[in-house]
């Protein structure tokens, strides 16, 4: 049976304005500085001033906020009723512009950047293989398992896998004998330890070729026969089944602490990028005071090309009009919207990071005039979005990527949020504060009996933080503290 009926709802759009300011507010300062070359690049229409050093007082770039630029001044003001501006204003996220080809000249200047890269992990492994005596259906098989070699150095196929696919893949017939002896070949390769098959057989590889002294002799039998005992850090057990003292055990665990658990990630010539943390705002105390400053490079000097506004100007002086000058003027005034739209947003970037962290500066002012962990305050999203009137996710996207530069080091402005517990006395504290403790009783516990997740528990009650056992667990794994058998040493 079909009914009809009427629904009032209320329901809010963004316009496609409105997420690319949020896309922009979330930008890290160099993501935004590419984001900025390209704006640059692909709109003639928006100019930037040439970038200057800060002075050495340095400028905030609060005071250019209360300076409203005018975009609609009169030289901008074209009357032109004869173009239906519908027709090149486009309601796309993307404007039009960005998908038209024939922006740029054939003679334009490459401005990309060669890349620079050494060889990888792969070839620096595949290289090796002419040093060994292989005939050619040997040397395929080792080429092979040198693919099946992770980026940590190690081989974590079974054999049986390994036959089925060379037989799959490369049609080569073997047997798992034939395969092993040539990775025991492979696994004679630099680094030390790579081609191994567990951590077990990593360390193996390594200690045979350490020069075979009284302690490196001591350190091989124990990853051989006891290496079970020596991962739960049963030391009782490896000292009577060894028969050693203490003393020689230290020495020899000494050796082993000097193996690398992960040959892959010693290879010098891996091509993974250096990432570089520019801090977005920086925070100085002067007389006592905190002050705040954004970076000059988050506020470029960005305008409206005055030659795109007089070509506006001649077009609506001439008396007659021509159909390829009204396309003209059409993808002229585009791009002048396109221009001014962009240097807005960029500008309530600007003001809406400002904000941000002014708000998140007085709030922890405690903590950013003494550099004390302990004075931070419980301190959520809602608690700044709620301070300057905006939005949670906006706060978020403020917050996520973003660095502040302090006198105390350059902090991630995420970590400076914290949930927060009550503590005996009744007071909020933050779940930070509690978190510093707990490495600080790690730190000081005697390491041949850690304290246990219990134990720690208990501690910090006697502290006035009530904390039960699985919360200790939880911190302690996001403070990358490892159970306490694992820190258990002699």
């Amino acid at each position: 049976m079909l009914k009809q009926g009427l629904q009032l709802k209320l329901s809010q759009k963004l316009s496609p304005q409105q997420i690319q300011l949020m896309k922009l507010i979330q930008l890290p300062l160099q993501d935004f500085e590419q984001r900025l070359k390209q704006e640059l690049e692909e709109n003639p229409a928006l100019e930037q001033e040439e970038y200057q050093e800060p002075t050495a007082d340095g400028e905030t770039v609060e005071d250019d906020f209360a300076e409203d630029q005018d975009f609609e001044n009169d030289s901008e003001k074209i009357d032109t009723e004869d173009i239906n501006i519908d027709e090149y204003l486009s309601d796309d996220e993307t404007p039009d512009y960005k998908l038209q080809a024939g922006n740029y000249s054939a003679d334009d200047e490459e401005k990309s950047a060669p890349m620079v890269s050494g060889i990888s992990f792969y070839q620096h492994l595949q290289s090796q293989l002419a040093t060994f005596r292989f005939d050619e259906e040997e040397a395929e098989i080792a080429e092979f398992i040198i693919g099946s070699i992770d980026e940590d150095g190690f081989l974590r196929r079974s054999l049986t896998d390994l036959v089925d696919d060379l037989a799959f893949t490369q049609n080569i017939y073997t047997n798992e004998d034939k395969v092993l002896s040539i990775l025991k070949i492979v696994q004679e390769s630099d680094p030390a330890g790579v081609g191994a098959r567990d951590l077990r057989e990593c360390l193996l590889i390594q200690i045979r070729q350490k020069e075979q002294t009284a302690n490196v002799a001591l350190a091989h039998k124990i990853i051989d026969t006891t290496f079970e005992q020596l991962s739960k850090r049963h030391f009782d057990q490896i000292i009577h089944r060894l028969n050693t003292t203490e003393d020689e055990l230290r020495s020899a665990l000494e050796e082993i602490e000097k193996l690398n658990p992960k040959p892959g990630n010693a290879f010098s010539g891996s091509s993974k990028s250096i990432e570089h943390i520019i801090p977005d705002f920086s925070i100085k105390i002067i007389d006592g005071n905190l002050n705040l400053t954004l970076n000059s490079r988050n506020a470029p000097d960005l305008f409206v090309s005055r030659d795109y506004t007089d070509m506006l100007e001649g077009y609506k002086k001439a008396r007659e009009k021509s159909n390829q000058q009204r396309e003209a003027v059409q993808f002229i005034k585009q791009k002048l919207d396109s221009a001014k739209w962009f240097i807005d947003a960029v500008r309530q970037r600007q003001h809406t990071l400002f904000l941000t962290m002014n708000s998140i500066m007085n709030y922890q002012k405690e903590y950013f005039l003494s550099g004390d962990e302990q004075k931070l305050r419980p301190m959520i999203l809602k608690d700044i979005a709620e301070d300057i009137g905006m939005d949670v996710s906006t706060i978020s996207r403020v917050a996520s990527s973003k660095y502040v530069d302090t006198p105390y080091g350059t902090k991630l402005i995420k970590e400076l949020f914290s949930e927060s517990m009550t503590n005996e006395q009744g007071e909020e504290v933050s779940t930070l504060e509690i978190k510093k403790i707990l490495e600080t009783v790690v730190e000081a516990e005697n390491k041949k009996k850690p304290l246990t997740d219990d134990r720690l528990a208990k501690i910090l009650k006697e502290k006035g933080y009530p904390i039960a056992r699985r919360t200790i667990a939880k911190y302690r794994e996001q403070l990358d503290i490892p159970v306490a058998r694992l820190r258990k040493q002699l």
